[in-house]
């Protein structure tokens, strides 16, 4: 049984251990009692340091490798430090500039925006930036246009309080007339531009059912092509991720095997979708420190994410990944703040639809 807990640590073992862990995430290196008695700036001896370091050790927070008298952070050990020893500060000046100067509200699509905070991230970090995609349908409609094809067929444009458009070709049941449909896109856009498309859909449906025998059919044609525009299209959720060929350079991450497993987690993006997603479900920021993840192809990362939304609603996460021996006081802040920026990106063009 481990001689304390993580909360019963005494003042003098936490700042040991912080210090170890700091030097660590430095160099890389097993940290040895005597640099740990420089570095700390404690008054204790080199022998009583590793008496503290036997019990940190046997409480499973440090390790000590086989060809080293000195010892490194376990990740039980990392998750202390990041959760109650490491000491966060605001981000420099000059890099939140470069956040705002290179995440300007206004950009083409909301697309655009992601693809460049993942690429942001990846270069502040010298990691892998990962940004999840929103489904188009989480923003409000900004205005529908219908056209006639051939075949009962018409073409669906849809604009986006982002700026997306989009494009599609519904089926329906029998032709409309360019009437009809014209007044149709008058009906959705009058009444319900500024919601999204799931509660446009329901808004319909509910005016439908009232309706009951007295079917008013501008609100029958409007709800069919609403149904059929707005269903839900196979492939809406993505995951962008920039600058995997860094983790490359990292002695960690170096077994080929398992850079070919974490490669493979990024092309197939199934996992790292679900894990985003997960992220995105909570408030603030989350870290997984290697297994924490619950996925074999990051065991020997770490995945710092904060979500980002518009008007109190989440859409995303953005995150990065990375060895779990990282700048934890550094990238922390980076990724809150670029997750800050994207809300507010987002906000301002929302006012602004």
């Amino acid at each position: 049984m481990p001689p304390f807990l993580d909360h019963e640590l005494d003042a003098r073992t936490r700042r040991l251990l912080r210090s170890l862990i700091a030097q660590y995430l430095v160099d890389g290196e097993p940290v040895g009692s005597r640099t740990l008695s420089r570095s700390s700036g404690l008054d204790v001896s080199p022998a009583t340091i590793r008496n503290i370091m036997a019990d940190l050790e046997e409480a499973g927070l440090v390790a000590s490798p086989h060809t080293s008298a000195g010892r490194i952070p376990t990740p039980r050990g990392l998750r202390l430090f990041v959760d109650s020893l490491i000491e966060l500060q605001p981000l420099p000046h000059e890099e939140m500039a470069r956040l705002q100067r290179e995440l300007p509200p206004g950009q083409a699509s909301t697309r655009d925006l992601l693809g460049n905070a993942s690429t942001l991230l990846s270069a502040m970090t010298h990691f892998a930036g990962v940004v999840t995609v929103p489904r188009q349908a989480d923003f409000p409609l900004r205005h529908i246009d219908f056209v006639q094809l051939p075949d009962a067929r018409v073409l669906v444009i849809l604009v986006f309080s982002d700026n997306q458009v989009q494009n599609r070709v519904v089926q329906l049941a029998k032709p409309l007339d360019g009437r009809e449909l014209e007044q149709a896109a008058n009906y959705i856009n009058t009444h319900f531009a500024g919601l999204r498309v799931d509660d446009i859909r329901a808004h319909l449906l509910a005016e439908l059912r009232a309706a009951g025998s007295e079917l008013n059919r501008l609100v029958a044609s409007a709800t069919e092509l609403a149904t059929a525009s707005f269903a839900p299209q196979a492939g809406g959720d993505d995951v962008l991720v920039s600058g995997q060929t860094n983790l490359m350079g990292y002695a960690e991450l170096a077994d080929l095997q398992r850079l070919r497993e974490l490669f493979e987690a990024f092309q197939q993006k199934n996992e790292l979708l679900q894990l985003m997603e997960v992220c995105a479900r909570a408030p603030g920021v989350r870290l997984f420190i290697g297994e924490e993840s619950g996925f074999a192809a990051l065991d020997g990362c770490s995945v710092v994410t904060a979500s980002y939304g518009v008007q109190g609603r989440v859409l995303g996460a953005v995150g990065v990944i990375g060895p779990t021996r990282m700048a934890y006081e550094r990238v922390i802040p980076v990724v809150q703040a670029t997750a800050g920026l994207l809300s507010d990106a987002l906000n301002r063009a929302a006012t602004a639809s």
